[in-house]
């Protein structure tokens, strides 16, 4: 009898090769390609696992037609911890496969042990499976974060089998699976945490979770670069994907979901790190808005839409003389965006900064990707590098082209409630945002319509006094 074949799988995309490269075809990366057993041939029934029963995910097997299917929305638990809700979409789902990944000791560990002891509060079966701690290790945890007398069942395994027999004969509602790189199954004799232990582990819990509808949240490492460690595959096959974002080293974290077949995407959490573990912000916006006495040059606040929450963020610019080579950095904006948005500032607003080191931050940490963030961004430069201070309790929001238009942004009126909840009086938007009827609810706000750069700019003149 013949050994069988392998192939190549690309630890970065799943891409699969019959043979060795040293650079992935499909994906570009380096030195990617793993070697693991290849599939059997469709004519051999019975050789792969998935096909022992139960035989269908979810129960269904018949054809039908998409009009006569009743369409039911999905129950949702909620777990508690209102953040972790608003990012999963109202709360765990029956048989929905969660995905959450971050750095090491940036609190996954920590939030799904509290979020498993509220479940159990309200009284659903709870099980969590750890292939990184002890039992006791994860019993000392749970008193330090002080959920003193938890009724969590804990398991300390990382062998698939074990864990899906034990998985079948509990029955939990809802069960952790920390983390799925530890675990491996007897069936391939690769190492835990090569791509085709994952992707095989990942499939049977998938399988189980759909089968039996027992919501399950997967633990995933991330690589130096922030990426998922193992195949990228993994992605597709769960339903959510939530990542932590945030430094270590401040007591602030944010969770973003990437995928929610469940729920809207983008959506973010916000949570402060306390001795009890984890608790939800409930104003994010105070985080991203530094507490300066009096405005100072280059500052100036912008309404962002994460998800379907407008949070208030400052983006702060310095722009300072430079020799032959200016230099232009961004963090949490993208740097291309910046070299765009300074040619237009030069080609329609008359404002030169060829000659200048030019520095954007945005205040907290956060990363955003919209482009409603463009008019703050330039208003900011222009601020910094006249000297002078944007007006107290002023913010803009609103996305700039090549040409010089100032484009609406999404969702404006909400961003505006927002703002005027928290107190700001001063508003550049664009003319498509401002509102045709001003209700209460921007009561307090003036609001200036602009539809060019250089519009924006005299009005800041004007309100500057100069």
């Amino acid at each position: 009898m013949a050994s069988p074949k392998s192939q190549y799988i690309c630890n970065a995309c799943g891409a699969a090769t019959p043979r060795w490269l040293g650079k992935c075809p499909a994906c570009g990366a380096w030195n990617s390609l793993e070697e693991t057993a290849a599939q059997a041939a469709a004519g051999a029934a019975g050789k792969n696992r998935l096909s022992s029963a139960p035989r269908a995910l979810a129960g269904a097997a018949e054809v039908a037609t998409l009009a006569d299917i009743r369409a039911e929305d999905v129950a949702r638990t909620p777990c508690g911890i209102g953040e972790l809700d608003r990012v999963l979409g109202g709360g765990i789902v029956e048989g929905g496969v969660v995905l959450i990944g971050g750095d090491p000791g940036i609190g996954k560990s920590t939030l799904l042990l509290q979020a498993l002891d509220a479940l159990q509060l309200q009284g659903l079966h709870t099980l969590y499976v750890t292939g990184e701690e002890s039992a006791s290790q994860v019993a000392l945890r749970s008193r330090r974060l002080g959920l003193d007398g938890s009724q969590v069942r804990v398991l300390a395994e990382i062998q698939l089998e074990k864990i899906l027999a034990i998985l079948q004969a509990e029955r939990p509602q809802v069960a952790v699976i920390d983390s799925i790189q530890t675990v491996y199954s007897d069936a391939l004799s690769s190492a835990p945490g090569s791509v085709a232990q994952v992707r095989e582990c990942a499939a049977h819990l998938t399988r189980l979770a759909k089968a039996s509808g027992t919501a399950i949240v997967l633990v995933g490492h991330v690589t130096k670069d922030g990426q998922l460690a193992g195949p990228r595959v993994l992605e597709h096959i769960v339903d959510t994907v939530l990542y932590f974002e945030g430094d270590t080293h401040s007591s602030f974290r944010l969770i973003r979901a990437f995928k929610n077949r469940f729920g809207a995407v983008n959506e973010i959490g916000v949570f402060a790190m306390t001795d009890k573990g984890l608790k939800g912000v409930s104003n994010p916006s105070a985080i991203f808005l530094s507490t300066h006495g009096e405005p100072v040059p280059g500052s100036c606040v912008l309404v962002t839409l994460e998800g379907s929450r407008p949070l208030l963020v400052e983006i702060q610019a310095l722009v300072d003389g430079s020799g032959a080579n200016p230099r232009r950095l961004s963090v949490g904006l993208e740097r291309d965006r910046l070299a765009m948005l300074l040619a237009v500032l030069h080609r329609h607003g008359g404002v030169a900064t060829g000659d200048q080191d030019v520095f954007v931050n945005a205040v907290g940490g956060v990363r955003i990707s919209e482009p409603a963030a463009d008019l703050a961004v330039l208003l900011a430069i222009a601020s910094s590098l006249r000297g002078k201070a944007l007006p107290k309790g002023f913010f803009a929001f609103g996305e700039v082209g090549l040409a010089g238009e100032v484009r609406p942004a999404t969702r404006g009126q909400e961003r505006l409630r927002e703002a005027a909840k928290l107190g700001f009086t001063t508003a550049i938007v664009p003319r498509a945002n401002v509102p045709r009827k001003l209700g209460r609810e921007v009561e307090g706000l003036t609001i200036h319509a602009v539809d060019r750069v250089e519009q924006a700019l005299d009005l800041v003149r004007q309100l500057q006094g100069s």
